[in-house]
């Protein structure tokens, strides 16, 4: 049984969804300096943001929005052909100041909340294991949370979310290495196979699009270099992902 506290935001969809049509687990951090004026954002009726959960620095889970309403918290996004998660997805806030105000690791505290909430809710609603995103990977060209510091590969081994199976002495040797313009439209197209979307956009030039789809394939699959560059490694990951979903 999860230890939960309740304090309900406003900023949520009154009309109710069936449980069957929640197919998502989406987690962002808050990326505010302090944890009090975080909580008071996503309570109040002024900023029209709200997770379903938040997870504080200490662990303590916060209730914000019943998991059967449509809470504010994916925005503008994007999956496989999924648009508009928030109607799909669950989010959960985690706690942590984010690269604006000097990113820190996740506490101990947050990972064992972050386990225990996650399997409770992949349970009850049926959430596939591939279908457990952070906002970055829905929103590449806005979001970066919740960030390289977020331990996906720890969690994949406890069936939250999905990790590569390639050895670490396999990538160092591809870390960096070159590829040509084939290979590079090969990487592109395991990570739509994945499920990122290339979004045309008025105030991003395609190239920028491009690098920002890059840097949060990165910030999930290869959280030691992020540099919105594909090399060798980056192309054997997107491969070897890609083909474990198919």
């Amino acid at each position: 049984m999860i230890n939960k506290n309740f304090n309900y935001s406003p900023n949520f969809d009154l009309k109710k969804r069936k449980k069957n049509q929640i197919k998502f687990l989406i987690f962002h951090y808050t990326g505010m300096k302090k944890e009090k004026d975080s909580i008071d954002r996503l309570t109040s009726a002024k900023y029209k943001v709200s997770s379903h959960y938040l997870i504080k620095r200490n662990g303590d889970i916060i209730i914000l929005v019943p998991d059967l309403f449509i809470a504010w918290h994916a925005g503008k996004s994007y999956w496989k052909h999924f648009k508009n998660l928030n109607k799909t997805s669950i989010g959960v806030e985690i706690s942590n100041p984010g690269h604006q105000h000097n990113y820190k690791k996740f506490s101990k505290k947050q990972i064992k909340s972050i386990l225990k909430l996650s399997k409770y809710l992949i349970q009850k609603y049926k959430i596939n294991s591939k279908n457990i995103l952070g906002h970055s990977d829905i929103a590449p060209t806005r979001k970066k949370d919740p960030g390289e510091k977020f331990p996906w590969q720890f969690f994949s081994k406890n069936k939250i979310g999905i990790w590569h199976s390639l050895s670490d002495e396999k990538l160092k040797k591809n870390r960096l290495k070159k590829v040509d313009l084939k290979t590079e439209k090969i990487f592109f197209k395991n990570i739509f196979r994945i499920g990122y979307k290339f979004i045309k956009s008025t105030r991003i030039k395609k190239k920028n699009i491009s690098s920002l789809l890059i840097t949060s394939f990165q910030r999930r699959f290869r959280q030691q270099l992020i540099n919105g560059k594909i090399d060798k490694e980056c192309c054997l990951i997107s491969e070897n992902i890609a083909k474990k979903l198919n």
